[in-house]
């Protein structure tokens, strides 16, 4: 087993999304239920490709589908708070990309949680990987580290 790795502070991301916790996003022990951060990171990736257009969910030729996923825990969040999702560019292959995201209690540095997917990027009506269209290497230029 890996080590477990250390809270990232916020300076190490690129991008910064500010997202609303809601009151269905707690569990019952009164916390941001775990799966849910998982939509923090769609959110904060799929909000930055769709402000750049690099992706029209309703008709893009291109898609991401995620192939890998992990997440690790460190504080608590819970409603009602504003979180704020970063995301960074850890890699990118020929048809694949690493996303990295922070999720932080606003005006912290260091991540309440922090993970990553991998999107690999296919022809939608195939369901075939393809080359990263220009138009998404140009978007994620600026989050690689």
């Amino acid at each position: 087993m890996s080590p477990r790795p250390a809270p990232q502070p916020r300076a190490a991301y690129r991008h910064i999304r500010a997202i609303p916790t809601r009151w269905m996003d707690n569990d019952v022990y009164g916390h941001v239920n775990n799966v849910t951060y998982y939509s923090y990171f769609d959110t904060v990736v799929n909000g930055y490709l769709i402000e750049r257009g690099a992706l029209d969910i309703a008709r893009s030729e291109v898609i991401g589908l995620v192939v890998e996923t992990r997440c690790n825990y460190f504080r608590p969040l819970s409603f009602p708070e504003t979180i704020e999702a970063a995301l960074r560019v850890a890699h990118q292959g020929t048809s694949s990309v690493r996303y990295e995201i922070g999720i932080f209690r606003a005006g912290e540095d260091a991540a309440c949680a922090q993970g990553h997917f991998v999107h690999v990027y296919v022809e939608r009506a195939s369901g075939r990987p393809v080359a990263l269209p220009d138009d998404l290497k140009r978007a994620l230029a600026p989050l690689v580290v």
